[in-house]
């Protein structure tokens, strides 16, 4: 993973487009990450990944432990009166 500054995105353009062909790169300002730079293929696969639904057979047996341990955090248990409608 690389990262670059939006100076050197403006100097290096030409570079950073092949690097974001590769893996994605992170636009830095004023130190903190505030871009990611990649290339189109990446940015539709993460977008159809997004719409990607698992059914339950698909789960495994360490997906189903986890969601069995999982643990709804205290700001949202008012939503457990919306079950006893």
């Amino acid at each position: 993973m690389h990262r670059v500054t939006i100076s050197d995105l403006q100097r290096q353009i030409g570079e950073i487009q092949d690097m974001a062909l590769k893996e994605p790169v992170f636009v830095t300002r004023n130190g903190r990450e505030k871009y990611v730079f990649l290339s189109s293929e990446e940015y539709h696969r993460l977008k159809r990944r997004d719409r990607e639904v698992l059914g339950v057979e698909e789960l495994n047996e360490d997906d189903i432990r986890d969601i069995a341990a999982a643990q709804v955090p205290a700001e949202y248990a008012y939503l457990n009166d919306l079950l006893d409608d």
